[in-house]
């Protein structure tokens, strides 16, 4: 029974010895390769042969452990079947733990409960499978110890070798990101500086002064019609400058006949009644002209009363032109059309996994990859419905346009970018290399480098986070790490799943 409290203290202890053991030994400079050592243990046990279940098979005495990395479940673990004289035993008579030391991490300690026929471990066995283990066990008040190591995703390489290589190292750590995401759109106009243009008469087409995708200055003449509506309101509106001449003349001569004392005064309110009847109809034909967009103008006698000056409301392009010379047109026709350029829209593609990243005011980075363009702007509207064919929203980005370089039309894409994040560990996206379906970092221990598989986080496009494996403070591979993968393949001491 004592023995059986004592163990767990023996383990520590003998965790930390085989650690420092560990750390002398990496630091020798000509240390041979892991799988070249004599094994942990061997003075004590055997190992070598494969057991009954396909895994490694230690042996000590007439006792026997057979480890199994299992990777079919839910995550990879230590299975072990113990047997004595050759015959399974049951896995609740046996107490075993596993001290792992992987390349430039501290030692691992695993503790085993009985599942089934064999022991399971209480912890998941990361990418790679590459360590040396310490495996303890007790049965009947009888301790075993067996040593073995394994290498995996492990290349040599010499600091000359590196170096000649052009593989450069970097050490994780915090880094400061900056989360995007990058979707598709297309340049659209932006729909608050589009006119459209209809004359508000009917009249007949006489000239056609711009065209389809010509500039046009605000006033400038766009088309020439003759109204005979027109000609009708602007004789009315003549006539009423006419009549009020002549009762402005009136008046002023009864006003002052009146105050002579020379004709009675009821005369003098007539004149001016009829001068005050007078300027109300001159207004309201002024008035007339005003709303159709006709100048009023009292010098039109002996010119052409029917001709009409339609003038662009804006500067812009003419993005649409739909009379000809010669056409009736009615007064509600939209004759041009007139869009402002000076800004722009960017419509991007926003899938609903991606809505809960975007938000008005986001700053983004809009890419014209073909014609060489990029702009900053900001979203300044997120649709609400998604799109029935494409089931996407839409984010509208606003750019400044005004040397007219980006064009309705172009494809882009936007990074839609977040706001500035401190993460405790990132690695650029350049370090990366896949292997089989992971994506690892090469880390490098003395004249290794081992492949480290992670669990990545947030982007910015450059840099990614980091959250599980490596630590900070770890060295690795930064620039031309492929070359490490291809010395991988060609060993073959790549896992392959």
């Amino acid at each position: 029974m004592n023995a059986r409290r004592s163990l767990p203290i023996l383990a520590t202890i003998m965790v930390g010895v085989l650690l420092g053991v560990w750390i002398i030994f990496m630091n020798e400079p000509d240390s041979p390769d892991i799988a070249e050592r004599p094994q942990f243990g061997e003075e004590e046990g055997s190992a070598g042969m494969t057991g009954p279940q396909g895994g490694k098979l230690f042996v000590q005495d007439d006792m026997g452990l057979e480890l199994i990395i299992h990777e079919t479940a839910a995550y990879p673990h230590f299975r072990l079947y113990p047997y004595h004289q050759g015959q399974p035993l049951p896995p609740a008579d046996m107490q075993v733990t596993i001290a792992l030391m992987r390349l430039g991490q501290p030692a691992q300690l695993y503790a085993f409960r009985p599942e089934g026929n064999y022991l399971i471990s209480d912890d998941e066995v990361e990418e790679p499978h590459s360590f040396e283990l310490v495996i303890t066990a007790e049965w009947r008040d009888k301790n075993y110890r067996w040593g073995y190591s394994q290498v995996e995703g492990r290349v040599q390489m010499s600091d000359e070798s590196m170096h000649g290589n052009g593989i450069q190292l970097a050490t994780a750590g915090p880094v400061v990101i900056q989360p995007r995401v990058t979707l598709p759109g297309e340049i659209i106009f932006n729909e608050h500086t589009i006119v459209h243009v209809v004359p508000r008469l009917p009249g007949m087409v006489v000239a056609v002064e711009r065209h389809h995708g010509q500039a046009v200055e605000k006033g400038e003449v766009l088309i020439v019609m003759e109204s005979a509506m027109l000609a009708d309101l602007r004789s009315q509106y003549l006539v009423a400058r006419q009549r009020l001449a002549l009762a402005q003349t009136v008046y002023d001569r009864e006003k002052q006949l009146w105050q002579e004392k020379i004709t009675a005064k009821q005369d003098y309110l007539v004149a001016k009644q009829q001068w005050e009847e007078a300027r109300i109809e001159s207004q309201l034909a002024a008035e007339r002209l005003q709303a159709l967009g006709v100048r009023p103008e009292s010098s039109l006698s002996g010119k052409n009363l029917a001709r009409y000056e339609i003038r662009s409301p804006i500067s812009g392009i003419v993005i649409d032109k739909a009379v000809v010379t010669g056409e009736a047109v009615k007064a509600d026709k939209t004759v041009f059309i007139v869009a402002d350029v000076s800004t722009i829209w960017a419509a991007i593609r926003v899938f609903p996994r991606d809505l809960h990243r975007i938000h008005v005011g986001q700053r983004a980075t809009v890419h014209a990859d073909a014609h060489q363009l990029v702009r900053a702007g900001k979203v300044i509207y997120i649709t609400t419905l998604l799109d029935e064919r494409t089931r996407t929203a839409t984010a509208r980005v606003e750019l400044d346009n005004h040397d007219q370089v980006w064009r309705p039309g172009m494809f882009v894409k936007a990074d839609l970018l977040g706001e500035d994040i401190a993460v405790p560990l990132a690695v650029p996206l350049a370090a990366l290399q896949r292997i089989a379906d992971q994506l690892v970092v090469f880390g490098r221990y003395g004249e290794f480098f081992e492949m480290r598989p992670l669990k990545l986080g947030r982007s910015d496009g450059q840099m990614v986070e980091v959250i599980s494996g490596l630590s900070a403070g770890e060295r690795y591979a930064v620039s031309n790490s492929f070359i490490i993968k291809a010395e991988l393949v060609k060993a073959g001491v790549a896992h392959d799943h």
